[in-house]
Order: C-alpha cells, then structure tokens, then sequence
C-alpha cells in the first residue's frame, strides 16, 4: 500500500455537505481507505473577483492506485459531484488534488507530485501539519519548517473530523 496525501476544498453551494460526500467517495475508491482527516479550516478565497470563503482540509489514505490511476479517480469524484472547469482558481463545489504520493515525483503537466503550490498555502499546510506533524516532503523539508514560514492570516480551524462517522462535525 501506499500512502497519499489529498487537499480537499468547496466554496459553492453546501461546501461542508460536499466535503463530507467528497470523503466518503475518496474512502470507497477501489484498495483505497483513509487513514486520517485534518479538521476543516475555513480560508479566504485566492483567485478572481469575488467569491465565498473556501472549507478546506486534507486526509491522508493509503491505496494501491498508482499516482495517475489515483489523480484520475480524484477527478471523477469531482465531476460526480457537480465540479464545474470554467475558470482557473474560481469559485468551485469540490476541489480534490493529491498533494503527495509516497515519495513519488512528477513535473509532468497532466500530474505534477509533489502539489506545485502546496508549500505557500497555508490552507493545505496547515491540515497536513495537523494529520503528519512528522511528515517530511520529498526535498527533505519538513511539514512544520514549511508551516513556520506561512503567514497564519485568512484561516480559521472550524470542524471536527469525527473518523468512526467518517464526516466533518459541526
């Protein structure tokens, strides 16, 4: 098995209901489980015009999908979930990227491992931090040094993530 490590983000609609919806897909994809959810972290908006605050988190799972098998099923749960593409870094009903994939490095431009904007991202860093307090990314830098270097502005812990029920409380 192999461990990976998921951001999970929604901004339209009923974000936390589609985030719960989101997790429980992530859960039943095929030789693949979670292992641990952050908490849900609510964030302003990075993109164009104005849009709703984002609920972000992150979980880490453990799957026999190899990186494009896995990225490809992240993105099915987004279309399955009504994940509309029309404007880059707009306003979304799910937003689902693999962060990281064991070690695993990739620039290609279809599946880029490790996330290419997860270190100046407070939003995804600081749920890793709080799942894999110990994790060490693939240059060698670690959760927390990267986290010391993040501005704690525009986020805000909010929900429980409650593993039995496998959903995000209020």
């Amino acid at each position: 098995m192999n461990t990976a490590y998921v951001a999970l983000g929604a901004n339209l609609g009923k974000p936390l209901d589609q985030l719960n919806q989101a997790i429980t897909l992530v859960n039943k994809l095929s030789d693949t489980t979670v292992v641990a959810a952050a908490s849900i972290y609510q964030s302003v908006a990075i993109g164009p015009g104005e849009q709703p605050d984002y609920l972000n988190s992150a979980a880490q799972i453990v799957t026999e999908l190899n990186p494009s098998e896995l990225l490809a099923a992240l993105h099915a749960i987004e279309d399955d979930l009504g994940r509309v593409r029309t404007v880059h870094w707009g306003e979304r009903t799910l937003d689902l990227d693999l962060l990281l994939y064991e070690n695993y490095i990739s620039t290609a431009p279809i599946l880029t491992v490790p996330h290419p904007r997860m270190n100046g991202r407070n939003f995804v860093i600081y749920p890793l931090l709080e799942i894999a307090p110990t994790l060490v990314l693939p240059n060698g830098e670690s959760i927390k040094t990267v986290a010391q270097k993040l501005v704690n502005k525009g986020i805000q812990r909010k929900n429980s993530f409650n593993p039995q029920r496998m959903q995000w409380i209020n």
